[in-house]
């Protein structure tokens, strides 16, 4: 064995002299490489060791796969003598404390963070950035409520941070400040294509008892029950359905509100009444509803006409519904139209008025000639 040189007799003492302490940072050069350890030389009477549990938090990770012989690493001691005379170290943890630091900056900042969902739980969501586990509530996932968040399982977010401290190991993420920030610039830009007067197609987004939300690419209008048809609708969901195509006319664009319509211009069926009926004309129609002082007569979609209880028979009746049904056909004649006010009234009792005085005339006529 051939002697040693001064500098590396002295280089050996500096080694064995060499003072580290449980949670010291040190630089390292890697010796040796298992599939679940890592041997480094710290310059330390005694090598390190970096186990597989120290290294990564990615299960069943290979060692072999991600460091080699000479690599330099930086390592955190966790403790001086394992029992067996080796030193325990960490990798994962100095590159954790850095990961936090920059966590720290980002919030600071304010910036932008990406990471993947790792685990979801009832109050919210775990987001693994740079091995660093970030917590974002329930209520923090989206600008609506979310009712199921298993949809985002292993799924990569884009987030901010709302609270960061590293010696707690809390941090808290804020995906809903992004979601609603995106949608309010979606919104700006599919309002400024959007005008008073034009006719648009849009999707039946949700029905309402009152009426149903359109999606206009990337704004909801809304078209209210009394917009659906120039007849009247009781129920939003027998004119449209969720999911279908429809033309609408904007009828006005307030701020974010956007009223709808379908009653498009030159489709009101009140604009060619006057030509079509008139003041004694006999006219047929189906009962479209009934109310206590007489029923509503369907003459044609979107023109409707009143048959008070009054005029539908020579007889009294107390109810429309006593004679009359929903859906049935009748023939009255129009004793009344007022087109400026959309009004129309019906008499059956006019028509059988005259069927009766017919019948009087034949009498009459049949007991001269006798």
């Amino acid at each position: 064995m051939s002697e040693l040189s001064f500098a590396e007799l002295f280089e050996e003492s500096e080694k064995n002299d060499r003072k580290i302490r449980t949670g010291s940072i040190v630089e390292g050069k890697v010796i040796g490489v298992k599939p679940d350890e890592i041997i480094v030389d710290i310059q330390y009477k005694a090598d390190g060791i970096i186990t597989r549990n120290e290294y990564s938090n990615t299960p069943n990770l290979d060692l072999t796969t991600v460091v080699k012989e000479g690599d330099p690493i930086t390592v955190k001691v966790i403790k001086t003598n394992d029992g067996d005379g080796q030193v325990l170290l960490s990798y994962k943890r100095v590159a954790n404390e850095k990961s936090y630091e920059a966590l720290q900056e980002a919030f600071e900042n304010e910036t932008v963070l990406k990471g993947t969902v790792t685990q979801v739980v009832s109050g919210g969501l775990t987001v693994v950035v740079d091995d660093c586990n970030v917590f974002i509530p329930a209520s923090l996932v989206s600008d609506v409520f979310e009712k199921d968040l298993n949809k985002y399982m292993g799924q990569e977010l884009e987030f901010k941070l709302t609270e960061c401290n590293p010696k707690k190991r809390r941090v808290i993420g804020n995906r809903k400040v992004l979601v609603a920030a995106q949608k309010a610039e979606a919104i700006k830009a599919a309002l400024e294509k959007l005008h008073e007067g034009d006719v648009v197609k849009g999707t039946v987004k949700n029905i309402t008892p009152f009426g149903a939300f359109i999606d206009l690419g990337g704004v909801d209008g809304l078209l209210h029950i009394s917009e659906m048809s120039w007849s009247r609708v009781d129920n939003p969901k027998t004119v449209v359905e969720v999911g279908q195509e429809i033309e609408v006319m904007i009828k006005s664009i307030d701020g974010e509100k956007i009223a709808l319509t379908k009653k498009l211009p030159g489709t009101n069926p009140w604009e060619m009444a006057a030509e079509k009926f008139r003041v004694d004309d006999v006219v047929t129609g189906k009962v479209a509803r009934m109310t206590t002082f007489g029923a509503f007569v369907e003459l044609e979609p979107g023109v409707d006409a009143l048959l008070h209880v009054s005029q539908i028979s020579n007889k009294r009746v107390e109810k429309p519904e006593d004679v009359l049904t929903l859906g049935q056909e009748i023939t009255a004649k129009i004793v009344d139209f007022k087109l400026d006010e959309k009004k129309i009234s019906l008499s059956m009792k006019a028509l059988l008025t005259e069927e009766d005085d017919v019948a009087e005339e034949a009498t009459e006529e049949a007991a001269t000639e006798e």
